[in-house]
This record gives structure tokens, sequence and C-alpha cells, in this order.
């Protein structure tokens, strides 16, 4: 058994290239940019960013064409796919691509009390399936009930602000 499975959470390097080809399938491209931050020995703080080529097909493709732009933050899943091809002076190359299976749109919402919010859209490339998925919504209890995010005095917490 073997698995090849890839997740990704990073920032849109470019604006998406969206190609259409026979019967309207659609093909869109683009880099991805995830980075990781360290303390080295000497107490310097470095930062290393790897980039990787996002190809989505067909539905997923369209969705990205209208909500991916340079610098969204994307959710990313989908596998590794190794291509090659000869280029003009007969060399050997390689290209290293995500082919995404499932998107999410991570976006930065203002809250009402004005702190930070992540809104998400997720867009899963099933066959036979073009919707978006959205995800459910939180829990809320009826008017007079108590909760899992209901404090004592009937103020709503932050799943944040619970211990677990």
């Amino acid at each position: 058994m073997s698995i090849n499975k890839v997740i990704l959470v990073g920032n849109v390097g470019k604006e998406p290239v969206v190609r259409y080809f026979d019967k309207g399938v659609a093909k869109a491209t683009f880099p991805l940019a995830t980075s990781e931050t360290y303390t080295n020995q000497q107490g310097e703080v470095i930062t290393s960013t790897e980039w990787h080529n996002i190809v989505l097909w067909r539905a997923l493709a369209e969705v990205a064409e209208k909500t991916v732009k340079k610098g969204s933050q994307l959710y990313i899943v989908g596998k590794i796919k190794t291509r090659s091809y000869v280029d003009k002076e007969g060399n050997n190359k390689y290209i290293t691509e995500i082919l995404a299976d499932t998107m999410l749109v991570l976006e930065k919402k203002q809250a009402q009390v004005g702190s930070p919010e992540v809104s998400r859209n997720s867009v899963t490339d099933k066959p036979g399936s073009s919707e978006v998925n959205e995800p459910a919504a939180p829990y809320q209890p009826e008017s007079g009930q108590t909760g899992p995010f209901t404090d004592t005095t009937g103020g709503a917490q932050s799943e944040d602000d619970l211990p677990f």
C-alpha cells in the first residue's frame, strides 16, 4: 500500500492562470508559498520559503478563477505529480506539481468586536460534484438553553476561550 497525499497552507504568489480546453474543461495553475520560521544558534530569526506549483482542474479551476487572488491564503489538499519534458536544447526537464482535489480559501474578516476572524470556503473536486462546500454553522443554543459555547450568564464564548 502507498499513499500520495499533500496538505499545504500558504499564500498565492501570482494570479491564477486559467486555460479552457476541449469541451470546456478548465485548468488553473499558480504558485503557492509555504514558509517556516526558526531561530538559529546565533539567535537570528530565519524564514525558509518553499514554492509549490498548484494545478486545479474543472470546477475547482473555475472557482479559483473567481475567488483566488495574489496573496490569498489557501488550504490545499492533493497529491504530488512529477512530469518531464525535453527542452529546445534536448535536455530532460522535470516539473513537480501539486494536483489539488480540495481547496479552502482562508480570508481574514473583522468580527463584530474588532478581533480578526477566519472565514472558510471549501471546494472539493469530486467526480460529478461542482458545488462549494460551506462549513457547518457554529452551534447556537436556543434562547434560555445553555450549551458548550455559552457561559452561565448567557453571554457567548468563542471556541478560543475554552480550556481545551
